[in-house]
This record gives structure tokens, C-alpha cells and sequence, in this order.
């Protein structure tokens, strides 16, 4: 049981999670869990049956997680985009969730920062708004004024809220545990890598300073593009439990109103979004995982800003060479590469299985040229993660943030321009990808390298035939060989060994007394016929103990 294991916060911690989960009728799921005893403390409350009255399931696990705190809707947030694991009115309500907690007196948030800068805020501000312009679930955003007239926002993290998050954590890591037992065949998606990765992303948004350097290395990908804007950060004040950014006036990306009275055009606002998101995954390497509505502003002049780098992905080379492969092979209609990467992904588990293109045909045929507006992307990734789980191809866990971002994306994209069409989009980055991995600049710096390689090679050859040509004057020349199963090998060697000797014995004994008796003829003394007699039952005793070994090692 989880309770065995916890300390006494834990312990706490897990009472008030079993009480919502059983306020929202997850009682069969608590019982399986051990978690029966809890349960039945947690329903005294008449709360129960009305709070779960009218609700589908998937919607009592949506209210159940936003009411379980932060660390379960941030993972829930995560868990939306495992297609591969959630049917679609589940991935719907997961989609939805949103962080709805109370406000926290702007007095309990200063007295945080205050301790870790050593100064009051009042010395460093000129004005402070308590009143918050937004509250989540980790920190809280106000406005202020710097003594220089600078308009900035402060972001402020929640008191205590590492110690709930490190809590909820330890809980996870059990709960995974009591699902791979009720559950084995989880373990195909990974969910200890899948935890591992959420328990990274959510302990790096807990450092709002780390935040800040997320934020300045995209804004370093966009050093030469003047449409696409990321706040500047003001380091002077910045800390863990607070950053301090340039306050930059725009149109929420969720007021498309707003945005139409501005004149501005959606339309090259969405290709603009899209184009940069693109920019990030496929070139950069590093994005903002939640690209959605509220994390953007509009700017005259359809130029966009991005806001709360918290959650950001990270892709190695060779993840990103894989993945334009994947997304080159859809846009190209070639099933054949898709196949291939899909297999790579899942590693010693995949299985060649040739109806695999077949489906992969069907759904880029189905996929190829449709407008945005006309197609739901979350809907494409999931008949693309149904197919995969149809063939035993698990997505790797360190995708789920890159998939959670195209999701972002796609409902951002729809939103702003319903024929937006995405795979037109996407095409000119990936052919100039493609052209750098393939093109006659890639090869020559290919050539180069190993023209670099060769030469270091050549520079070394004489010194290490010095080095050979002196060991073998010595007499200390040898060769090392080793073998993983080299005991196997030495008695199987020592096996046929004893089985030669003993043939050889056989034949020795059968023809001496062959010899010997011929050459006597009929007059054969007493004492040599029972020598020859001797010789003829040792050779047929020795040859069943041949056989005997041989059949007996055989079956071995």
C-alpha cells in the first residue's frame, strides 16, 4: 500500500487525493489500489452522489484532477496528448483542463520573494497592483512599475507549492507501480520514462528563473526575425520564486474580436504561429510545449508575441532527423519511410508486419491536402497512435511534449484561420531540412570530415607501427580475443576433445585385435585369443560410451 511507504505530509497528502477521487466515484480504482480503508473515511461526506450526478467519466476524471491540484492537471495536461492510450472523449476532457484555483494575498507572495532578495519590493518598485492579472496553479502573475517608469510584470511562485509537487511525485512513482501490476501490458508505453519526463518539465517550471532562460534562448532563434517577439528579461530582480519581465501591451490571442477591430489579419497571424512553432521544433530544437491562445499576443502589424516559456520541449538531432522524416514521408506520401521510423521508434518490440504500409497509405490518402478547418488534428494523431498501437508501436516518451505543442497549435491555427492548410506549411521547412541533411553542402562537409578523419589517421599510422614493429622485436606481441561466452566455448573444445581420444582408443583396440588375430590364424595360443577376445569387447563397450556421450551432450 502507498501508506506503508509515506512519511507523515505524504500521508496527508494521499487523504485529501483518495477524498476527491472518491467524491467523484473512482471507489473500484481506489479498492484495487489497496486504498479501500481511505476510501470509506473519505465518503463520509454527502458530497458524493451529487457531485458525480449527470457527469460522463470522463468528465468526473477532468473535475477530479483540476480539483487534486496542480501537479495532476499539469500531468493531465501531459496525459492529453497520449493518444495511444486514452480514448478520444477521455483525450477531449483532458484537453479541457485548465488550472481553477483562488487567488493568494499578494502580502503571502511578498514575504517569499522578500526573504530570497534580502530587500522589500517596495524598494525596488515604484508600484505594485496586488490585484493579480492571472493566477496559476504554480505562480501568480501582478503588474509593477520600476523606479525608472519601466511597466514590467512580475510572476510570482505559490507558497509551498514545491513541497505539495515533491509530494505528489512520490505518490506518482507508487501509483505507477500498482498500475504495472493490475496492468502489465502497460509497460509497453513506458510509463516510469513517461513520469520521469513530467517530473523534469513540472520541477523546471517551479524555477521561474529557469523560465526566463528558456525564454531567452527562443528569443535567440528569432534574433532576425522582427515579427516574432519574446519579453526581455530584467535579471536584476529575477529568482527562483520570481521573474521579472518587460511588460509588452498586445491583443490576447483569445480575443479574435478584439483583433478583427484592430484590422489585423488572421489569416498571416495564423501562417506567421505556425511557421514559428515549426521554427522551433524542426530548426531549433527547443519549443514552447503549450502554444496555445492565452500564451500569445497579437501586435499591430500581425506580429506575435510569446509569453510563459515554463513548459518548453527539447529534441535531440537525431529525434528531430527522425521526425522530419516521418512528417516529410506524410507529405510526400511515402508510407514506406513512415513505416520505417514508426518501427525504429519502437525498437526490439516492432514487428515486420506488411499490412503496417498498407494502413499508412490509407491514412496520408486521407490525410494529403485537406485544409485545416476540415480536418481535426487531434483526431489525425489519434488514428495515427491507433494504428501504431494496433501494431504494437509505442510512441517514445520523449515525444509527449512535442505532440502536446502540434496539438496547441492545431487548435490555435483553427481558430484564427479555419483554411489554414497545415501540410502547406510545414512543406517548406521540411524540404529545407531535408536539402541540409542530403544537399551538395551537407556532402561536402561530410567529405570533409572524413577527409579530416583519414588525415588524422595517416599522422598517427607511423607512430602506431613503431609501437608494433618494437612489441614483436620484444617478443611482446600477442593477441587478445575476448569472448562473452568463452567457458562454453573452452568445454565444448574439451568435450569433443575427450570424444576423439576415446575414438580413437575404439579403433586402436579394434584393429590390434583384428591383427592379432588373423595373424594367428586357427592355431591362436589360449593366451592370445583371450587378449584378442579382451580387445574386441573393450572396443564394443568403448563404442556405446561414445554414442552415450555423444547422444547425451546432443540433448544438452
Amino acid at each position: 500500500m502507498i501508506a506503508a511507504q509515506g512519511v507523515a505530509p505524504d500521508l496527508r497528502r494521499l487523504g485529501d487525493l483518495v477524498a476527491v477521487l472518491a467524491r467523484y466515484g473512482f471507489s473500484e480504482m481506489l479498492e484495487r489500489a489497496g486504498l479501500s480503508h481511505r476510501k470509506r473515511k473519505a465518503r463520509q461526506s454527502q458530497e458524493d452522489d451529487a457531485d458525480k450526478d449527470g457527469l460522463t467519466s470522463a468528465q468526473r476524471l477532468r473535475r477530479a484532477l483540476e480539483e487534486m491540484g496542480p501537479t495532476f492537471v499539469k500531468l493531465g495536461q501531459i496525459l492529453s496528448t497520449r493518444i495511444d492510450l486514452f480514448e478520444p472523449d477521455i483525450i477531449a476532457e483532458l484537453e479541457r483542463l485548465r488550472d481553477r484555483v483562488p487567488t493568494v494575498p499578494f502580502a503571502e507572495l511578498a514575504a517569499e520573494v522578500e526573504a530570497e532578495l534580502g530587500q522589500p519590493l517596495s524598494a525596488i518598485f515604484e508600484r505594485i497592483d496586488t490585484k493579480p492579472l492571472a493566477a496559476g496553479s504554480i505562480a501568480q502573475v501582478h503588474g509593477a512599475r520600476l523606479a525608472t517608469g519601466e511597466e514590467v510584470i512580475l510572476k510570482i511562485r505559490r507558497p509551498g507549492i514545491r513541497r505539495v509537487i515533491e509530494s505528489d511525485l512520490r505518490l506518482l512513482r507508487h501509483a505507477v507501480g500498482v498500475a504495472l501490476a493490475e496492468w502489465p501490458d502497460l509497460v509497453r508505453y513506458h510509463p516510469h520514462e513517461i513520469l520521469a519526463e513530467f517530473a523534469r518539465s513540472i520541477r523546471a517550471e517551479l524555477d521561474l528563473a529557469n523560465e526566463c532562460r528558456n525564454a531567452e534562448r527562443v528569443a535567440a532563434g528569432f534574433r532576425d526575425r522582427a515579427d516574432i517577439h519574446v519579453p526581455r528579461v530584467l535579471w536584476d530582480w529575477t529568482c527562483e520564486v520570481m521573474n521579472v519581465q518587460e511588460r509588452i501591451e498586445g491583443i490576447p490571442g483569445g480575443d479574435l474580436a478584439a483583433a478583427h477591430g484592430a484590422g489585423l489579419d488572421l489569416k498571416r497571424i495564423a501562417a506567421r504561429g505556425a511557421d514559428a512553432v515549426l521554427h522551433m521544433i524542426l530548426e531549433e530544437r527547443f519549443f514552447h510545449a503549450d502554444p496555445h491562445a492565452g500564451n500569445v499576443f497579437f501586435l499591430p502589424g500581425n506580429e506575435l508575441v510569446f509569453i510563459d516559456f515554463g513548459m518548453v520541449g527539447h529534441l535531440s538531432r537525431r529525434r528531430r532527423d527522425e521526425l522530419v522524416d516521418l512528417l516529410y514521408g506524410i507529405v510526400e506520401r511515402r508510407p514506406d519511410r513512415v513505416a520505417r521510423i514508426l518501427r525504429g521508434w519502437a525498437g526490439a518490440d516492432a514487428q515486420d508486419d506488411p499490412t503496417l504500409e498498407v494502413r499508412l497509405e490509407a491514412f496520408i490518402d486521407r490525410v494529403y491536402g485537406r485544409p485545416l478547418g476540415a480536418m481535426n488534428l487531434s483526431e489525425l494523431v489519434f488514428d495515427l497512435t491507433a494504428l501504431m498501437r494496433a501494431h504494437d508501436l509505442a510512441l517514445p516518451p520523449d515525444l509527449t511534449l512535442l505532440v502536446k505543442a502540434f496539438v496547441s497549435l492545431d487548435g490555435m491555427g483553427r481558430q484564427l484561420d479555419p483554411s489554414f492548410d497545415m501540410v502547406a506549411t510545414a512543406r517548406p521547412i521540411l524540404e529545407r531540412l531535408m536539402w541540409q541533411r542530403h544537399g551538395p553542402e551537407a556532402m561536402a562537409r561530410a567529405a570533409r570530415q572524413s577527409l579530416g578523419e583519414s588525415a588524422r589517421l595517416a599522422a598517427r599510422l607511423p607512430g602506431d607501427l613503431a609501437q608494433i614493429l618494437d612489441a614483436a622485436r620484444r617478443g611482446r606481441l600477442g593477441l587478445r580475443v575476448e569472448l562473452a561466452e568463452i567457458e562454453q566455448i573452452v568445454e565444448k573444445m574439451r568435450q569433443s576433445v575427450t570424444h576423439l581420444t576415446l575414438a580413437v582408443i575404439v579403433a586402436a583396440l579394434t584393429v590390434g585385435s583384428s591383427i592379432v588375430t588373423a595373424a594367428s590364424g586357427a592355431d591362436l595360443p589360449f593366451g592370445l585369443a583371450s587378449f584378442a577376445m579382451l580387445g574386441f569387447f573393450g572396443a564394443v563397450i568403448g563404442g556405446f560410451i561414445l554414442l552415450w556421450s555423444i547422444w547425451r551432450n546432443g540433448r544438452k
